[in-house]
């Protein structure tokens, strides 16, 4: 059988995720040490530790890095394909319709104490990390930088490792995204020199974007030195369904997860047992077809899951419990089902909402929790791009009535300057 199908008794959704989970936990022996070794180089000697890193033959780079020119940026992107460049334009509106919906606004407002709120601040620079050669995804670049610059960042800088062709359409994004300036500069090196600043490559506030597992350790590691978007992982795929739903969408959907990366996950969880096969002969018939077949097929066989549960509330459990990056609810009613939903990066209602409208343009950025993760990242959005600063202003009135209060919790805590530094304000 091409996927595992398993029979899911109520109360044991929590053990079999953690079973699933189990499955895809696995470690890079070395990666966290030579990775270190490298930023701690960067950090100590700067472009020169760039360079020579770059310089350096698979996997490394093996060529010189450069900045792009304004007019090698223009030459790039204007031979990417006409009807794609439209199509990722429109993308991009989709995009900076959904992100300025949720642009947060600075707020003040009076109390007894005075005047509170909170200023809204965009953040003063971005990098963006863009994977090269067959990884290359474009999307990814609107899905950054674009919510980006809602937010108000004031310049955005991009790293894409410099292949004897940069990604024309990857190019062609980044301008429509409105990218600042564009490094042909790739792997550990450039997350380093974005972290710490080195030569031209200046320091970036926040790194975002996918990689390689060198390239999420690194991210992962110089977290504190700079914010990063997240621990990203393998794509994966949670579908809801019941016997309402139409099993060549079910598979599809599946298989657009599967073909991502042999670590990709693409899970069903129905009520149905019969809807179950249905799918797993859909999954079979459909597979051969695609050019990445082999990719999906061990993503399916090695990650895949297709769960028969006792309900829809056992499904809907089992979701909570994997918390995935992408959740399809494919039912009779699926808004029914929003309200116990707890856990999900991005959620994608009844059977004409697959997840590839979110990859591309629906609107919502498509950078998602992973791994579980979804249990307490949020996708990236304009808000990741921002700082919320606390604003406090009181009356001299208003900090004579409180000052007692203050000075009575300082001095329970020990803090006797803290107590005085109140008291003063009583003193006319």
């Amino acid at each position: 059988m091409i996927i595992r199908k398993y029979k899911i008794k109520s109360g044991e959704e929590s053990a079999f995720a953690a079973g699933l989970a189990a499955k895809r936990a696995s470690g890079a022996a070395g990666v966290d040490e030579r990775v270190a070794e490298i930023l701690a180089d960067v950090k100590s000697r700067g472009y020169e530790a760039v360079r020579e890193y770059s310089l350096k033959p698979a996997p490394f780079d093996g060529v010189e890095p450069y900045e792009l020119t304004r007019v090698q940026i223009d030459e790039i992107a204007s031979s990417c394909d006409p009807r794609l460049y439209s199509v990722m334009e429109r993308s991009a509106a989709n995009v900076r319709d959904y992100q300025s919906r949720l642009l947060p606004q600075s707020r003040v407002w009076s109390t007894e104490l005075g005047e509170l709120g909170q200023l809204v601040r965009p953040l003063n620079r971005v990098g963006i990390y863009v994977p090269g050669g067959t990884a290359a995804y474009p999307s990814s670049v609107l899905m950054t930088a674009v919510p980006a610059k809602v937010a108000g960042v004031s310049e955005i800088v991009m790293c894409t490792p410099p292949t004897s062709n940069l990604n024309a359409a990857c190019v062609a994004a980044a301008k429509i995204a409105g990218v600042d300036r564009i490094f042909a500069l790739g792997g550990v090196q450039a997350i380093a020199a974005m972290a710490y600043g080195a030569g031209p490559v200046p320091r970036a506030d926040k790194i975002v974007g996918p990689g390689n597992a060198f390239v999420a350790a690194a991210k992962r590691l110089v977290f504190g030195e700079v914010d990063i978007d997240m621990i990203a992982g393998p794509s994966e795929i949670f579908i809801v369904a019941d016997d309402n739903a139409n099993p060549i969408f079910a598979a599809a959907d599946m298989l657009s997860q599967a073909e991502h990366d042999k670590l990709a996950a693409a899970i069903l969880a129905t009520d149905s047992a019969a809807f179950a096969d249905a799918v797993i002969a859909e999954l079979e018939r459909r597979l051969p077809e695609l050019p990445r077949s082999e990719i999906a097929a061990s993503s399916l066989s090695d990650y895949g899951a297709v769960a028969v549960c006792d309900n829809l509330d056992s499904a809907v459990a089992l979701a909570n419990c994997v918390a995935p990056e992408h959740l399809e609810l494919i039912t009779a009613d699926p808004h029914s089902l929003l309200n116990s939903i707890q856990n999900a990066g991005a959620i994608f209602v009844g059977g004409f909402s697959p997840e590839p409208l979110g990859d591309y343009s629906a609107g919502p950025s498509h950078v998602l929790p992973t791994n579980g993760t979804a249990r307490f990242f949020s996708a990236l959005s304009v808000d990741s791009f921002i700082k919320r600063t606390s604003l406090v202003c009181a009356t001299e009135r208003g900090i004579q009535n409180e000052a007692e209060r203050i000075a009575k919790f300082a001095r329970a805590e020990g803090l006797e300057a803290h107590a005085k530094s109140a008291e003063l304000r009583l003193c006319k």
